[in-house]
């Protein structure tokens, strides 16, 4: 495994990353209020806020494999 030479601008500028963090912070909230005692999935019907992070992380992968045209057009 490898740094890819760009990786400050592919960090910057790729979506999958964007989703990534996306769900990182989701994730990230639910943990946090699960040790406070009370959860966010609560606030929401059931199962909604797992699979709102579900999408965002199959996003993430779907925008992964895709052409990201928005870093290239920056190397130009």
């Amino acid at each position: 495994m490898a740094l890819l030479p760009d990786w400050k601008l592919v960090v910057k500028k790729a979506w999958s990353v964007r989703f990534m963090a996306l769900a990182a912070v989701l994730s990230g909230l639910e943990s946090v209020a699960a040790i406070a005692g009370d959860s966010i999935a609560k606030q929401f019907p059931a199962g909604l806020y797992a699979a709102v992070v579900g999408v965002i992380t199959a996003l993430a992968l779907v925008a992964r494999i895709l052409a990201q045209n928005e870093a290239k057009d920056d190397q130009e």
